[in-house]
């Protein structure tokens, strides 16, 4: 059974960094779009980052645009956001998800929703 998995969540300090690793099982999603989105308690799940399956595009919420990398490893099956001067209201429940939709920026479009990795960032 396919299955994604995050990790990399964890407490920093307001300006820090963090990198997040999602890690697919079970089948390839090599020539699917991939994307990271996040949700805080209250709010609705909101789109992060975006990467197409060769990595030669990627796209990025206006929030996070110049902090945060997305990339992606093949040959790994696995994708990344590298999360850089990261601020109080990044923090939420970060998850990834493979894109068998149309809409890139949709959370709808998206399936294969792993548990997600928590990221918390102190002021």
């Amino acid at each position: 059974q396919a299955q994604l998995v995050e990790s990399g969540g964890g407490l920093v300090q307001a300006g820090g960094s963090l990198r997040l690793s999602c890690a697919a099982s079970g089948r390839s999603f090599s020539s699917y779009r991939m994307g990271w989105f996040r949700q805080a308690p209250g709010k609705e799940r909101e789109f992060v980052a975006a990467i197409n399956w060769s990595g030669g595009w990627s796209g990025y919420a206006d929030s996070v645009k110049g902090r945060f990398t997305i990339s992606r490893d093949n040959a790994k099956n696995t994708v990344y956001l590298q999360m850089n001067s990261l601020r109080p209201e990044d923090t939420a429940v970060y998850y990834c998800a493979v894109r068998t939709g149309r809409d890139t920026y949709d959370y709808t479009a998206y399936d294969y929703w792993g548990e997600g990795t928590q990221v918390t960032v102190s002021s």
